[in-house]
This record gives C-alpha cells, sequence and structure tokens, in this order.
C-alpha cells in the first residue's frame, strides 16, 4: 500500500486569533483595556484583584471574568468588590476566546475601564491562545521558586508585564528578585518587571500606576486623530 503525505501549511488557530483581533479592537475604541492575568495555581491572582478593585474604588471602574476549572469561589470572593462573572472549563486547562465572549455577554458588556480575565492556574497552554487582550501579564509568587521562566518560556515571552507576588513571604523562601528578573528578561528584554504583596499593599500603587498608564497609550492609540496625507 502506498503512502502519500500531504502537508498542510495552515494555523489551525487563524479563525480565532482574526476573531479575537475584531474583539480587541471593539473594546479598545471604546476605552477598555483588556488584562489577560496569567500564573501558575495559587500565585495570588484573586488576591492581587481585590487590591486592584479596593484602589480604584471611586476611581477607575472595572470587572473581572474569573476562569476555572470547577467551583464558584475566586469569583464569589470578588463579587462584593466589583462586577464578576464566571468562566468554568469544566476540566479544560485555559480560557478560550468563545468562553470569554460569553462571560462579556453574562456581565452585560459593561463599558468599564478596564476588563480583567483571570486564566485558568497554568504556565502552559494559555500562553498559546488569544483572548484579545490589550495586556498579558504573568504572575509568579516568591513560593514558586526563581527558576520558573527559563522552565515556561512561552509564557513570559507573549507577556508585557511580569508580578513578583507574596512579597511578604520573601525572607522566607529561596528566592532571588533578580535572579527571577534576569532569567525572565533573557526571555523578553522589554518585559515590565513589578514586585508587590496585596495583604500589605506593597507594589499595589506601582501595578495600578502601571495600569494606568497602559490604559492612556492604549486611549491613544484608538483615538489618534487621523493625518494628513
Amino acid at each position: 500500500m502506498s503512502q502519500q503525505t500531504i502537508i498542510v501549511k495552515r494555523d489551525v488557530q487563524a479563525e480565532q486569533k482574526a476573531d479575537a483581533e475584531v474583539e480587541r479592537g471593539r473594546l479598545g475604541r471604546r476605552g477598555t483595556l483588556v488584562v489577560n492575568l496569567l500564573s501558575s495555581p495559587g500565585s495570588g491572582k484573586t488576591s492581587l484583584l481585590e487590591a486592584t478593585a479596593r484602589h480604584f474604588a471611586g476611581r477607575r471602574s472595572m470587572a473581572v471574568l474569573v476562569g476555572d476549572l470547577e467551583t464558584d469561589r475566586d469569583a464569589q470572593r470578588l463579587a462584593p468588590l466589583v462586577p464578576v462573572a464566571q468562566l468554568t472549563t469544566g476540566g479544560a486547562c485555559h480560557l478560550e476566546l468563545p468562553l470569554v465572549q460569553r462571560g462579556l455577554t453574562a456581565l452585560g458588556d459593561p463599558a468599564v475601564d478596564f476588563l480583567f480575565i483571570e486564566n485558568v492556574g497554568n504556565l502552559v497552554c494559555p500562553a498559546s491562545h488569544d483572548l484579545a487582550e490589550h495586556l498579558r501579564v504573568v504572575l509568579i509568587s516568591t513560593t514558586e521558586g526563581d527558576d520558573k521562566p527559563g522552565k515556561y518560556p512561552k509564557m513570559f515571552r507573549t507577556s508585557q508585564a511580569m508580578l513578583i507576588t507574596k512579597l511578604d513571604l520573601l525572607p522566607h523562601v529561596p528566592f532571588s528578585v533578580e535572579a527571577v528578573t534576569a532569567d525572565a528578561q533573557r526571555i523578553q528584554s522589554a518585559l515590565q518587571v513589578i514586585s508587590c504583596c496585596s495583604l500589605t499593599g506593597s507594589g499595589i500603587q506601582d501595578w495600578c500606576d502601571f495600569l494606568e498608564e497602559q490604559h492612556q497609550l492604549q486611549l491613544a492609540a484608538y483615538h489618534e486623530p487621523a493625518g494628513n496625507d
């Protein structure tokens, strides 16, 4: 029996990437900065969102889409602070755009300054999926070890910022802020690095200032007056 190999050079995610670009533009033009938060399980994404919501209360509007395999525990934590919708994957290790769009519909498609997507805790699969975010931020906690960027390079290569979390535990764990920063910036030289602790509030001002700067850059990019030819 003869065999023939057919090479199909087609991006299997091309259609979803195109849809993400359309959604990103729609949200960007109305002034919503979409922030995709990614990390290992337990790195402090929900605590960071609680601290961010408290910092922006009365000054900036935000909403959150919470991704988890099961339960709505994180969504319950955030619900007293911000509009939130639960995205339950039922076992899938990452979020995809159609689920994010359903979450937006469940929220009433709000016109907020910041839309945060709390992705499923995983440093592998979520790096390969565009959720129409304008900003991709990876969290790494001091309890995880400072060798993660080199072990999971795609996550750090595709992110624009890295948050070093649980800074209050730094004196008690073998973790080097300098080492993890150098490792991450070898992979992504332009990576913005911010250290913070959501429980004590250390670094939260820096984080929120960074978000404000990104929001202003987004507004300028999407609302720049057309030039003369």
